[in-house]
């Protein structure tokens, strides 16, 4: 076995970052390492000859923790124990001890010694990990409702300018711009929270006297980000008569989003639960889905598996709420013909009609080269009775719109079955 001399044995307790403080059965401080004066801001001279009391807050937290060593199941030892000491300039450090008593040759008590370790810098961490944790479900759940309201503003938009005289379009033009910047705020807000949780640091700002509050005010770079509405008068039509399945466990986004696509003249099935629309796919000619990722039955990775399982050509357009890929749903299904995906809910209808624009090209470029009618010149059939135990909606939904979007080949009409199923 190593022997080690009694001067490396010294060198090696001096030199430790960790507070190490030995006393005797009255309490008097006996040795003080190093690490406890960088870390206390005592000199040995000051301190060594005290009782042990100095470095505590009062008297009765060092009775505490002498109580929890006499006290303790495992001889007299404390692990992690956590307690509070004073420094020189009289702030309050949060330790943690993990110490024992000392007996002689007969076992009887003759002091103590402990080893504690400054836990600021990591209940700082954890603090941080929490805010992190509550930052990113508040955005989720901010943006649900942000998705609804931003698409039926659109909507309202388009109603607006079809309905009222020049005049009243100008007054009625200025709320909804007014609308939009606020709505332009609060998704500044929500990206400062992602930005909080993502990096691990925040910055404050006061608030009353003595009081500081984290600052979330929108930077610069956020100026001038405010969703503008989609043009009312359309030429064409490039959604016309397309059949898309809107699938989201939030009934209000389901039902904005299918509203907006009735709008650009889609026909559209909905569901709240995958296993109801995969009863709609299965029975409905449908020319592309819309699905969240977050679902109670399955995620979104899952329900794409199973619509590739049965309908290999299918364009599936993935959407969260979350402002990265949580559980790395969309980073899985690129792989297997996710072409895309949309962060940072709520999604931009423009851009969401652009995505379905390019699906359908897709789709009929695909058609054109087998010689095939686009499926909006075959009948479908209605979705009611499509969904299991009635999960599919009577009126149009909305579904998470996850700022990912991936778009997967549509599907082969030469196939067997509605949708080209196996």
């Amino acid at each position: 076995m190593l022997t080690l001399d009694e001067n490396f044995l010294h060198r090696l307790v001096e030199s430790s970052p960790d507070i190490i403080i030995a006393v005797d059965r009255e309490g008097t401080i006996i040795y003080y390492n190093d690490g406890a004066r960088q870390n206390l801001h005592f000199s040995p001279a000051e301190i060594i000859g005290q009782k042990v009391t100095r470095i505590y807050p009062s008297e009765d937290e060092a009775r505490r923790v002498m109580k929890a060593m006499r006290e303790s199941p495992d001889g007299g030892r404390i692990s992690n124990f956590e307690t509070c000491f004073c420094d020189n300039c009289g702030q309050h450090i949060p330790v943690a001890i993990s110490g024992s008593l000392i007996r002689d040759e007969q076992g009887k008590e003759v002091g103590s010694i402990g080893y504690a370790r400054d836990i600021r810098l990591m209940r700082q961490r954890e603090q941080l990990a929490t805010a992190g944790e509550i930052a990113v479900s508040l955005a989720h759940e901010m943006n649900n409702p942000l998705e609804t309201i931003i698409n039926n503003l659109d909507l309202l938009t388009r109603c607006v300018e079809h309905n009222l005289t020049e005049s009243e379009l100008v007054v009625e033009t200025e709320r909804l711009d007014s609308i939009r910047g606020s709505i332009a705020r609060v998704q500044a807000i929500i990206r400062r929270l992602d930005e909080m949780a993502r990096k691990g640091v925040y910055l404050t700002r006061d608030y009353l006297q003595g009081r500081k509050m984290t600052d979330l005010a929108p930077r610069e770079r956020d100026s001038g980000r405010a969703h503008t509405a989609s043009p009312c008068a359309r030429e064409d039509w490039a959604l016309a008569a397309m059949s898309v399945l809107v699938l989201d466990d939030d009934v209000s986004v389901v039902t904005s989003l299918a509203d907006l696509l009735r709008a650009e003249r889609c026909n559209v099935h909905t569901a709240t639960r995958p296993s109801a629309a995969l009863g709609i796919l299965r029975n409905v000619k449908i020319d592309a889905v819309i699905s969240d990722v977050v679902m109670p039955e399955m995620d979104g990775y899952e329900f794409y598996l199973k619509v590739k399982e049965e309908i290999p050509t299918m364009p599936v357009i993935l959407m969260t709420a979350y402002y990265y890929d949580k559980d790395h749903v969309i980073k899985r299904s690129r792989p297997l013909g996710i072409e895309g995906a949309i962060f940072k809910k709520p999604v931009n209808p423009t851009k969401l009609r652009t995505m379905l624009v390019q699906a359908r090209q897709k789709s009929e470029g695909e058609r054109l080269q087998n010689g095939k009618k686009h499926p909006s010149q075959v009948s479908t059939a209605e979705s009611a009775a499509a969904a299991p135990n009635g999960d599919a909606l009577a009126t149009p939904a909305a579904v998470d719109l996850p700022t990912s979007v991936t778009v997967a080949p549509s599907p082969d009409p030469n196939r067997p079955g509605v949708n080209g199923h196996r």
